[in-house]
């Protein structure tokens, strides 16, 4: 073969094999690689709730091996952090971190999927929703909003709050400015206080400048890395608002309809897991927490008393009614928290109250 005509048909050959390459399939991983934004109601990488957000994008974006990257906007970096729902709503986001009760202007029903004064403890809560009917009837109120919600961390039973004077009775809650989101804080309106509700990052100022009187926030863990010792150092406890918050993360619906069998899998199983992680994390944490504000800070931990106690529990119970009444779905949303929380009550009293009191005798374990 003459040379001229070997190179002419060596490039003929070279372009028919280029076409055919072509024509192969990308590879899976490039074909079905999806990148989500993750809108927060938290501050960038603040302990147990901006880092639970974040170990949750990356847990999914680990095991996915990639094919499902989750990346994260704090707080004010995409949306401000309220308007983290409306951003997933609407799709500007693909998922949220937050607590559902930030949202209960949209459906009072939301309150029980955060956190409900009185309510369910954070293993009662999850029994709730995995096994008592709650998710299927969270589905159905997130479809009307466009997003699939699931728990995705707890904080455990939380703090009463912070003041700045000793709270005795109830006459010290009059015109009390205090922050306190959800239906704690109209079970606070309605004993005299001024409630409002803030985003993390603006209860520091808000308190050292006076333009609120007190705050709850979670536990000793954050409520120490906010610092709120600095303004004030009376810290109440039990958290009636709040006993076992609920943290949680929603997918845009069109968004989690588009994914595959095991991206959703993956999404699932990723929520679980930090679902439990969290509620450790906050376990653990919040006991050296504890003995450094109160050592170290000089932190004074006061118990409210029976007679604000009742007092709060008796306008709790009109509230959380009040909410249940709201509209027919958020009726059936509290029935079934109603009828759940009656037979969680009747186990506590037999296993993990009648331990905790057990465990309270006088003898020692161990040296």
């Amino acid at each position: 073969m003459k040379r001229r005509e070997f190179i002419k048909s060596a490039g003929v050959a070279g372009l028919a094999t280029a076409a055919a390459a072509s024509s192969f399939p990308k590879p899976a991983l490039s074909q079905g690689r999806k990148q989500l934004k993750m809108v927060t109601t938290w501050p960038k990488n603040f302990p147990g709730l901006g880092t639970t957000a974040q170990r949750l994008a990356d847990r999914i974006t680990t095991m996915s091996d990639g094919s499902l990257s989750v990346k994260v906007f704090s707080a004010g970096e995409l949306v401000p952090p309220f308007e983290s729902f409306d951003a997933v709503s609407s799709g500007t986001g693909d998922i949220y971190h937050a607590a559902e009760y930030y949202w209960q202007g949209k459906s009072k029903a939301f309150n029980f999927y955060a956190a409900v004064p009185f309510g369910l403890t954070a293993t009662e809560q999850s029994a709730w929703i995995n096994h008592g009917g709650g998710q299927q009837l969270w589905d159905e109120v997130g479809k009307k909003f466009g997003v699939k919600p699931f728990m995705a961390g707890n904080t455990g039973v939380q703090m009463g709050g912070w003041f700045n004077k000793e709270v005795n009775s109830l006459e010290d809650y009059k015109g009390l400015k205090i922050r306190m989101p959800g239906l704690g804080g109209e079970v606070l309106r309605r004993i005299g206080a001024a409630a409002v509700s803030l985003p993390g990052g603006e209860i520091f100022p808000a308190l050292q400048s006076g333009a609120i009187d007190a705050t709850e926030w979670v536990g000793p863990w954050n409520d120490l890395a906010f610092g709120f010792y600095k303004v004030t150092k009376y810290y109440y406890y039990p958290g009636f608002h709040e006993p076992g918050t609920t943290l949680s993360s929603a997918v845009n619906l069109k968004v989690w309809e588009g994914l595959s069998s095991s991206h959703k899998a993956i999404v699932s199983s990723a929520m679980s897991a930090e679902n439990d992680v969290a509620l450790a994390e906050f376990n653990a944490k919040n006991n050296g927490a504890l003995n450094t504000l109160v050592n170290k800070h000089k932190v004074k931990v006061r118990k409210f008393s029976d007679e604000v106690m009742n007092a709060i529990g008796k306008r709790a119970g009109e509230v959380v009614a009040e909410a249940g009444a709201s509209d027919a779905l958020t009726g059936k949303v509290y029935d079934s928290f109603l009828k759940f929380r009656k037979n969680a009550i009747g186990w506590s009293k037999l296993s993990d109250q009648a331990y905790w009191d057990a465990r309270l005798l006088p003898f020692k374990y161990g040296k």
